[in-house]
């Protein structure tokens, strides 16, 4: 697509900004990040169509991929890395690959994300076949590493969703299931770690939290499925079982949730 503009490249319209008083650095990217929502608000119907995708295949035994390189793979991480103690699911339900490995995590691992093949070598490793869903995410929408991932997905009959911030891009044309944000230009010339970045943290959001919903983890507001690994969550699972289950008393209610396991389990197996 030698006509592709990546339009998060373009130069940012604040200029000399090292003689920029700090407040006013402060005040204008947060100006910036206030156009986050509202382009993310325009790719809703995008969103709503993957997640459905999606909800589906995992409903029939499926799996959620995320691949990514750099701000974006670690985005990825964190958000699948997030869903089995929010929502009790196990670690391989959701799983977040990034180009270069567990070290890119902190720190930049060269041309990992150039590389043509190993996207798919990383998907590979677990047994990736036609129930599961990859999602691979890049700003740019021109990361190798994710446009070769998605290619030989497609090949596979695998279902593929992207999340990209420059509309019209190579990765979107591997995907099935495309989302665009058009966040614009940075605050710094081409750091799209940035609005680009947040962009994608909220649009992840948005998938795994919706997805968790129409798969059963969430009962009316509460994360009744969540690990109880901290003293918090046992108190914030305590309180939960004793709302929802008329309990009264305070150790009573602990002692079922930490046999069980969970609130919603606790109140199955009770009856109460």
């Amino acid at each position: 697509m030698n006509d592709f503009i990546k339009i998060t490249e373009q130069s940012s319209p604040y200029r000399h900004l090292e003689k920029m008083p700090v407040a006013e650095i402060l005040a204008n990217i947060n100006k910036e990040d206030k156009t986050v929502p509202d382009a993310i608000e325009r790719a809703i119907p995008q969103i709503e169509r993957l997640v459905n995708a999606a909800v589906d295949k995992m409903l029939a035994g499926g799996r959620l991929f995320y691949i990514g390189a750099g701000t974006s793979g670690r985005l990825a991480i964190v958000d699948a890395s997030e869903c089995p103690p929010t929502y009790g699911v196990p670690p391989e339900l959701v799983v977040g690959i990034i180009a270069g490995g567990k070290k890119a995590m902190t720190q930049p691992v060269e041309f990992a994300e150039d590389s043509l093949t190993q996207g798919w070598d990383d998907l590979s490793a677990h047994h990736i076949n036609d129930k599961d869903v990859v999602i691979g995410i890049a700003a740019s929408g021109t990361t190798p590493y994710v446009i070769a991932a998605l290619k030989k997905c497609r090949e596979q009959g695998i279902i593929t969703g992207c999340i990209t911030n420059n509309p019209g891009s190579p990765l979107t044309e591997e995907a099935d299931y495309p989302i665009e944000v058009a966040v614009g230009p940075e605050f710094i010339t081409g750091s799209t770690r940035m609005k680009s970045g947040t962009s994608q943290k909220l649009v992840l959001n948005m998938i795994s939290t919706s997805i968790m919903i129409q798969l059963g983890r969430v009962e009316d507001n509460r994360m009744v499925n969540m690990l109880l690994s901290n003293t918090k969550l046992v108190d914030r699972g305590t309180k939960m079982l004793m709302e929802r289950s008329g309990i009264t008393d305070y150790e009573k209610a602990k002692v079922l949730l930490l046999k069980y396991g969970s609130v919603k389990k606790a109140i199955e197996a009770e009856k109460v």
